[in-house]
């Protein structure tokens, strides 16, 4: 009697290069190889193969890489602030699309409610895809307080032109500590009941019916329906919609 061998998976190059951008924002090895279901020993192999510092007229390299830029957490996982528009989180996450192809999702979150506030879908994970989300999340909430945005130390939050957009709409930034993904710890804990929730129970062919699945996970269910311990059992929208009601 034979058994059977599982057949090897085969990652193309933007993969490798995109979950080595990910280690050098600050995720550790083994973070990875539990969330894309990885060899640790194939992910230091692909940073010894693709790992670069590189300093050009968009990107300012991360405290994890030099001694001269040292970023803060301002937010020190202070996850409950007293009100919305107070503290918000971004960050990235990947998701599969068949014949070793990903896209990716990245989100502003209200700290106070948790409500996902802004999300895209990109075939590319960028800067250009953390901006459109930040100004999709501004230009709904329109907050006229210097809000905190919490994102990790990835190249997509330190380049310019993200800090340029952080300057034009006066946020404040902080980032989580390299290779500590509680920093972001409630980012993290969305993304990971996400998938749970409808990455698990369904396979996904291309970029469009991502788009179409999530629309319906985060307006439809998430912020409408789904009621968290640490809202005393509310949706994200009703805590929300407690606070203005209140005050």
């Amino acid at each position: 009697m034979t058994t059977s061998r599982k057949k090897p998976r085969n990652f193309d190059e933007q993969f490798k290069k995109q979950i080595v951008k990910l280690h050098e924002s600050g995720k550790s090895q083994n973070y990875l190889a539990k969330e894309y279901g990885i060899d640790v020993s194939s992910i230091t192999r692909w940073i010894k193969q693709y790992s670069q510092v590189r300093i050009d007229s968009d990107t300012i390299l991360t405290a994890q890489h030099n001694n001269y830029v040292l970023y803060q957490n301002k937010l020190n996982q202070s996850f409950n602030p007293p009100a919305p528009n107070q503290a918000w989180t971004s960050d990235f996450t990947y998701i599969p699309i068949g014949n070793n192809r990903s896209v990716y999702l990245c989100i502003v979150l209200d700290l106070f409610s948790r409500k996902v506030i802004a999300w895209h879908v990109s075939a590319h994970i960028n800067t250009n895809l953390a901006i459109k989300t930040l100004e999709t999340a501004y230009t709904i909430k329109k907050p006229n307080n210097h809000v905190l945005i919490h994102t990790d130390q990835g190249s997509q939050f330190t380049a310019t032109k993200y800090h340029r957009l952080l300057d034009q709409y006066n946020l404040v930034h902080s980032w989580s500590k390299p290779g500590y993904p509680w920093d972001n710890a409630v980012t993290e804990s969305f993304f990971k009941y996400m998938k749970k929730e409808k990455l698990n129970r369904k396979k996904f062919t291309n970029i469009e019916s991502v788009k179409l699945a999530y629309f319906e996970y985060i307006e439809g269910s998430y912020n409408s329906q789904r009621p968290h311990s640490a809202l005393n059992m509310l949706t994200p929208n009703e805590k929300e919609s407690e606070y203005f009601l209140n005050n």
